[in-house]
């Protein structure tokens, strides 16, 4: 009696893993809102939300990388602007993922190619803006502080 029977294959590491697994399956509880009929737009929200959620913003895209609205802080370096504000259009769109952006701060360039950038930029230029933002690239696009 008082003996600790424990399984081998069950340590701490790996429920902290298994956990966080289980978080970034669950997301933020949300989902792409973006109707299914519409399969490029869709598309272009799931390249956003798997490439670009970490930074940015766009609920459409269920991605909520941006600095929380808000926030009077500073916020890190890699938040990057916030979707629902600013509106982008198609051009500005593709020129920020070819080139990292607009200053150059922290943003991968190329972080999509080919057909995809296209559908992001696309999906963007349809999505982005719905909360009557500033459509300049080079504003942050965040809201209040």
């Amino acid at each position: 009696m008082g003996e600790r029977i424990l399984c081998p294959a069950v340590t701490r590491p790996t429920v902290i893993v298994c956990a966080l697994a289980a978080a970034l399956a669950a997301g933020c509880g949300g989902e792409i809102e973006v109707p299914e009929d519409q399969q490029a737009a869709r598309q272009g929200a799931q390249l956003f939300y798997e490439r670009c959620s970490g930074c940015h913003s766009l609920d459409a895209a269920n991605s909520y990388g941006s600095k929380p609205e808000g926030s009077l802080q500073g916020g890190e370096r890699s938040n990057g602007p916030n979707f629902n504000v600013r509106q982008v259009s198609r051009e500005d769109a593709l020129y920020a993922i070819r080139n990292g952006g607009f200053s150059g701060a922290i943003m991968p360039a190329n972080i999509v190619v080919g057909d995809d950038a296209e559908e992001v930029a696309d999906f963007l230029a349809e999505y982005s803006g719905g909360e009557s933002g500033s459509d300049d690239p080079t504003s942050s696009g965040q809201s209040g502080g």
